[in-house]
């Protein structure tokens, strides 16, 4: 929201000097009267109407701020401003939680102008709204996965930019739900007591999500799946791997105790998948 912010924050502020130098620009108090209906019926100067939604846009009035943007954009599409309205728009619909709109419109911005230096924010915009739409773990991640997929496009894209760095951020932060969600299922199966089923949950997290807070938990987990089946040594070299990596974790005295109280111990198996997930372990 920080970076998304600052960008506009340089637009709104450059916007009205910029068409004040050019003799465009009308007062804003002038502008206050017109209605919604006028403004979508009378055809007025693109400086009206821009000018009328950044200041809509700077009281907070973002409903009203989009109709003036798209409206500069309807009545004026071959302005430079027109371009500039596309992004505004979007930024409009963010604030307002209509993330089709502001993704549609931020898409629609980079299929028209994809060479404009303002490019990056719209591919930004477009990550962030759908990564607001992240919902709770319980519930199905396929907004969490485009999330992720349009954030890594961002820093793909403009590796070296504000964006990119806020981008990677949200990523881990996207990341970790995501593993939430696994942990969620696997132990669910756990429960269930179809461990083969969770073995895949909490592989998932230890070999997809590797640097998520969830790791732990997950290799505890596969030492109670392994040793519900039998397979002592895969326990065993879950624990080994969760002793080795994270040492002070309460998981790790959990699948500790699991273990030694059926008289064997935490102890690598190099063939493991777990030892070769984990290759750091000596």
């Amino acid at each position: 929201m920080r970076v998304i912010k600052e960008h506009l924050r340089i637009v709104t502020s450059l916007a009205l000097p910029c068409l004040m130098a050019a003799g465009l620009a009308l007062s804003l108090s002038g502008c206050r009267g017109v209605g919604a209906k006028e403004a979508k019926y009378v055809e007025r100067p693109v400086e009206e109407i821009y000018n009328l939604g950044l200041k809509e846009l700077q009281d907070g009035r973002y409903f009203q701020a989009a109709e003036q943007f798209d409206e500069v954009e309807r009545q004026h599409p071959y302005s430079v401003w027109a371009r500039r309205s596309m992004l505004m728009a979007a930024y409009s619909n963010y604030q307002l939680n209509e993330y089709d709109k502001a993704i549609l419109a931020a898409q629609r911005f980079i299929s028209l102008h994809p060479g404009n230096r303002d490019v990056a924010y719209a591919y930004y915009l477009i990550a962030v709204s759908y990564y607001e739409q992240i919902s709770d773990v319980e519930r199905d991640q396929k907004m969490t996965a485009e999330a992720l997929r349009t954030l890594t496009e961002v820093v793909r894209r403009f590796p070296t930019s504000d964006y990119a760095r806020d981008a990677r951020l949200k990523i881990d932060l996207t990341n970790d739900h995501l593993a939430g969600k696994e942990m969620e299922i696997g132990r669910y199966y756990l429960k269930q007591r179809e461990y083969l089923a969770a073995i895949n949950r909490f592989r998932a997290v230890v070999e997809a999500f590797q640097t998520t807070t969830h790791v732990p938990e997950a290799l505890h987990r596969l030492t109670e799946c392994y040793v519900a089946l039998g397979v002592i040594n895969e326990a065993q070299s879950a624990a080994a791997v969760l002793g080795h990596n994270y040492p002070g974790s309460e998981w790790y005295q959990d699948s500790y105790s699991l273990l030694t109280g059926r008289d064997v111990r935490p102890a690598e198996n190099r063939k493991s998948w777990i030892s070769r997930a984990f290759s750091r372990i000596s």
